[in-house]
């Protein structure tokens, strides 16, 4: 069974509805998830996970505080993430808020951690992005996320 971590920090709500969504894919795809606010994820949980998935509302173009912080207290598993599966979201307040370069912000975390990151040819290139809550084209784009995280993982997990 693949374990999925989704860590985030929202503090509007919409983010957190993201990180839900992209939840019930991945256990609809057959996954065990947790997800978790930044503040209370740990490293053990991270290092259990087969994939990790990072979502964070967009600020001046980066992640949140927590989400760095998150980030920042990972360095201790340098190393020993390597070919897990790496997946990033973000939502913002309007459409040129800075959410591709939240999710490129999240993304290059989980490259130095040696994870492999499957981008989306048709849909959001990078991971989903919402402006204000997710609408139907957010929660699709989310609901694809999780089944392609779990995906991923399973075919990694048979080589």
């Amino acid at each position: 069974m693949i374990n999925v971590l989704i860590v985030y920090t929202s503090h509007t709500g919409n983010t957190k509805k993201m990180a839900e969504i992209i939840a019930e894919s991945a256990t609809t795809a057959g996954a065990t998830v947790l997800v978790r606010p930044a503040h209370e994820a740990t490293n053990d949980e991270l290092a259990a996970a087969d994939a990790v998935v990072l979502g964070s509302p967009t600020y001046y173009g980066h992640s949140s505080g927590e989400m760095r912080h998150f980030i920042d207290h990972s360095v201790k598993l340098h190393g020993k993430l390597e070919g897990k599966v790496g997946a990033a979201f973000a939502s913002s307040h309007n459409i040129g808020g800075g959410n591709e370069t939240t999710i490129l912000d999240l993304l290059h975390a989980l490259l130095i951690h040696g994870m492999v990151i499957q981008g989306n040819s048709s849909g959001d290139h990078y991971g989903p992005v919402a402006i204000g809550a997710p609408d139907a084209r957010a929660t699709r784009q989310c609901e694809e996320l999780g089944c392609r995280v779990v995906a991923l993982a399973a075919r990694l997990q048979r080589a």
